[in-house]
């Protein structure tokens, strides 16, 4: 498995719609694991093939809290087939929106139609944390950012801070 560079705002591939998976096989298989092992290493719960530059319909979670026993879930071309009309708020952040971070309203219950890493046909109701994380993800392969709900100021001044970051980042230190 290999660590992937996560791609930040701003970056226009982060606003790109992901296309859908024809089948689920080996390269697929070794992207959802390559995938699964960047978001552990950036400490993460959820992440989309199209964060790492890749515009493929998939993405990983997993939720757990115990370092020592790892729950991943693989979703291959998602589509959500019912929202709770009740919303639920989170407390968002990105890894590709670092360090950022802000209340969103989202359905607090869905159920998810998708692909296994085998490319099994499923069906999984989410409620709580697990459907706000979906959602999340979901909306990469749109290409929308958590940052697209907020008020057009507080999104331009977090976008107007990650460039800046970005900046000093990329400066050469002789």
């Amino acid at each position: 498995m290999t660590i992937k560079t996560i791609l930040t705002e701003p970056n226009k591939i982060l606003r790109e719609v992901s296309k859908l998976v024809e089948k689920v096989g080996k390269e697929e298989q070794k992207l959802m694991d390559d995938m699964l092992e960047t978001m552990y290493a950036a400490n993460g719960i959820g992440l989309a093939a199209i964060q790492i530059g890749v515009p493929k319909r998939i993405i990983v979670i997993d939720i757990s809290k115990d370092q020592y026993k790892k729950e991943p879930r693989y979703f291959v071309n998602p589509v959500i087939k019912n929202k709770d009309p009740q919303k639920a708020t989170y407390q968002e952040g990105c890894l590709s929106v670092p360090n950022q971070f802000a209340e969103i309203d989202r359905p607090s219950q869905c159920d998810v139609e998708y692909l296994d890493y085998n490319g099994e046909k499923q069906i999984l109701h989410a409620d709580g944390l697990l459907a706000t994380c979906i959602q999340h993800e979901m909306d990469h392969l749109e290409g929308i950012l958590f940052i697209d709900y907020l008020s057009k100021l507080k999104k331009s001044m977090i976008i107007k801070k990650l460039s800046k970051q970005k900046k000093s980042s990329e400066a050469l230190v002789i």
